[in-house]
């Protein structure tokens, strides 16, 4: 009765030891950021959820972002991490389950340790069982951790994705803006082209000074200097351009010009709380932790006894013609392997994976505090910049004004040449910087969008959203 129950037992015993896990389990970290975002015009969050580069009805950046998801190198490095990261949580998992192998093998000789009188032949086939069982949860808390690495590839991968659409947005803005300073550039360099024209012909029948010449030429050169550099701005610009493409450097056609793109409308969103599931370095970084929280309990158990059974069951014979028809032949055996003294080894390998675990939490909650600072920084530039566009589209219109009314003044002989060449100046200028303020405008939506966690990346990540997959 005992030798029928005791199997049983024995069986019993190694299910529920094998259902143990040694070490913490894993708990979100506790919310202790902000109720509200300080610059925030609206708390509800709906825009976000969106494809938001298509606000700006461009058929061009659509394109390019659709191109760039496509074929961006750095992109498709991220993609085979993922993959790599998914296929290691089944090589990991594989351990905590039986290994079947086989041996077949034949041997003759006269020696065995000693020389023996007579040649001995061995001929054996069969195939083995080995299983260390998964006592204290070892190979499931591995698994568990590589579970959580793939999670974190996952979404670092969208984080790759989310800093590729943004930073094609903002090179796109930037070659429309510097395309518009190349504009202004060369118009005004063919006004004072004009200028240095009449002012040379003025002073060859001695009505202007020599200094107004000379004044004239250097406010020439100052925007024909201004033209190659805009030309090698929107040069190097289109490179980097075809570069997140995926693609060689070369032209890049623009069919919109930087004053044509309208600004999206104001953005919700949302609340602090709501970034810890929607910024994919936030939960890349949580994933971490999860990761690291897992390896404590592998460490643990790893300090612990653990099972090991052997078996196996074929043929051995010492003819190769007998071999089939042979007694068949079996052995079964169980080894029971854990640590005595190893001066530590182990207790630190634990102690080192609790430290592993504290300072990845100590670096997602640190990714929390930056996540926060830049959406408030993306939302106080969008805020200033406003007022500032404000303001330089009033001096871009004056500036200009005054320049017409000083060439008016000064051919009519009512003002002196550098009340002309100040006006000019200042004209240039205005245009120059109403071109740059209006870029940086554009790029301060574009990283409050990449600031809140982006939207969908594609139609088909929206519909499974909306469906709850």
């Amino acid at each position: 009765m005992i030798k029928k129950i005791f199997p049983l037992l024995l069986f019993a015993l190694i299910v529920y030891l094998s259902g143990c896990k040694v070490g913490p389990d894993y708990q979100r970290p506790e919310y202790t950021g902000p109720d509200s975002f300080r610059y925030a015009q609206a708390s509800t969050d709906t825009v976000v959820n969106l494809r938001w580069w298509e606000l700006y009805n461009d058929p061009t950046l659509d394109s390019l972002i659709d191109l760039a998801l496509q074929n961006n190198k750095d992109l498709l490095v991220a993609a085979a991490r993922v993959e790599a990261a998914r296929i290691n949580v089944g090589y990991t998992s594989a351990d905590q389950w039986p290994s079947f192998s086989f041996d077949i093998g034949a041997a003759s000789g006269n020696f065995n340790g000693a020389k023996l009188s007579s040649r001995a032949d061995n001929f054996f086939a069969y195939p083995q069982v080995n299983w260390e069982i998964g006592f204290w949860g070892k190979y499931r808390r591995l698994t568990e951790s590589a579970r959580a690495d793939y999670l974190a590839t996952e979404y670092g991968r969208r984080s790759v994705q989310l800093s590729l659409i943004t930073n094609v947005a903002a090179t796109y803005f930037q070659l429309l803006s510097y395309k518009s300073q190349l504009e202004i550039s060369r118009a005004t360099l063919a006004s004072r082209d004009s200028g240095l024209t009449i002012i040379e012909e003025r002073y060859e029948y001695g009505v202007v000074a020599e200094l107004d010449l000379n004044q004239a030429q250097v406010q020439r050169a100052i925007s024909a200097a201004a033209v190659p550099q805009y030309e090698r701005a929107v040069a190097q610009t289109e490179s980097s351009l075809k570069i997140l493409l995926g693609d060689n450097p070369g032209n890049m056609a623009t069919h919109e010009r930087l004053f044509g793109i309208e600004f999206p409308s104001e953005i919700p969103v949302g609340l602090p709380s709501q970034l810890l599931d929607r910024r994919p370095d936030i939960l890349e970084a949580e994933a971490n932790v999860m990761s690291q929280n897992a390896y404590i309990g592998a460490a643990e158990a790893m300090r612990l006894p653990s099972l090991n059974l052997t078996g196996l069951f074929g043929l051995g014979s010492d003819e190769l013609s007998s071999l089939t028809t042979g007694q068949m032949a079996w052995s079964a055996s169980g080894s029971l392997l854990g640590p005595i003294f190893e001066f530590g080894k182990n207790k630190k390998r634990a102690e080192i994976a609790r430290y592993e675990a504290e300072a990845a939490l100590q670096q997602y909650e640190n990714t929390v505090l930056m996540a926060f600072k830049d959406v408030e920084d993306a939302l106080i530039a969008i805020s200033t910049l406003k007022a500032e566009l404000a303001a330089q589209r009033e001096r871009n219109i004056a500036a200009i004004n005054a320049e017409k009314l000083s060439d008016k003044r000064y051919l009519l002989g009512e003002t002196s040449y550098l009340e002309v060449l100040e006006s000019q100046r200042q004209s240039f200028d205005a245009q120059l910087n109403y071109s740059q303020t209006r870029m940086e405008l554009l790029s301060s939506f574009i990283g409050l969008y990449n600031a809140l966690g982006g939207g969908w990346i594609t139609p088909e990540e929206e519909q499974a959203a909306e469906n709850g997959n």
